[in-house]
């Protein structure tokens, strides 16, 4: 099966690609593209997997960069191929040649680019890591690079969207505290003490804050379309062990 790659005219002059579970050799609870070492499917077939979105974007398997993703706001230099997977949630370079790859299945996949900078980036950014302000810690080692914020653009990709999000009362808080203004990114939920909560307009608002020139979501659910997307939440609700993870990945 031919892989699904999802792109957006706003990264056109870089390459890069939000890839659905299309088109992978994973079967089971895994059937598709299941990028993710650290999930219980076959490493062979992770493997074999990464190996397809690596060619799909004109790269060797050891060139497609990823990290240990702990949901914190550390940000990492990569300049060349990994031995080992350093812990943190987003990548940058200005090397050619190294793609940065980001594992969701449900949070933020983001990919930033300024290609008049010769500047790229990749976040993974669930709500503990967008409020802790790994966006941002991006941007910030995106500049140090020579990039400039008012020429980023950056995209979110697949993740889930509001009326899939629901949470408690504690989360609500969690984010009312630290911002009273927070509360536009929370709905009613279907009880009095559950809200529905919109992750990409967070995103979304963090990175515009930060000052960069384009900010957008691609505008799918990750768990509403079981057919091209894993989502940790909707496994959870089902009550299965385990779930694949989806690869978004942007190079120079």
């Amino acid at each position: 099966m031919v892989l699904e790659i999802i792109t957006d005219d706003g990264l056109a002059t870089v390459r890069h690609g939000f890839f659905t579970r299309k088109g992978g050799a994973s079967s089971g609870i895994f059937a598709g593209l299941n990028c993710g070492h650290g999930s219980s499917d076959q490493s062979e077939i992770v493997a074999l997997n990464r190996a397809r979105v690596a060619e799909a974007l004109d790269l060797s398997p050891k060139a497609l960069a990823s990290v240990h993703q702990v949901h914190s706001p550390d940000v990492v230099q990569i300049t060349g191929p990994l031995a080992q997977k350093p812990r943190a949630d987003a990548m940058v370079t200005a090397t050619p040649g190294l793609g940065l790859a980001i594992l969701t299945a449900d949070c933020q996949p983001v990919l930033f680019a300024d290609p008049s900078a010769g500047v790229i980036g990749a976040a993974h950014a669930g709500w503990k890591g967008a409020q802790t302000g790994v966006l941002e810690a991006t941007v910030d080692a995106m500049e140090a690079l020579g990039a400039t914020a008012s020429r980023i653009t950056a995209v979110i990709g697949p993740c889930i969207s509001q009326p899939a999000y629901e949470v408690g009362q504690e989360f609500f808080e969690r984010f009312t505290d630290q911002d009273s203004a927070a509360t536009r990114f929370f709905k009613s939920g279907v009880t009095a003490d559950k809200y529905l909560f919109d992750l990409p307009a967070f995103g979304l608002s963090r990175l515009r804050a930060r000052g960069i020139a384009t900010a957008r979501w691609t505008g799918h659910c990750t768990y509403s379309d079981e057919a091209r997307f894993f989502s940790y939440r909707r496994t959870t609700h089902r009550g299965e062990k385990d779930y694949g993870r989806l690869v978004s990945v942007i190079r120079l």
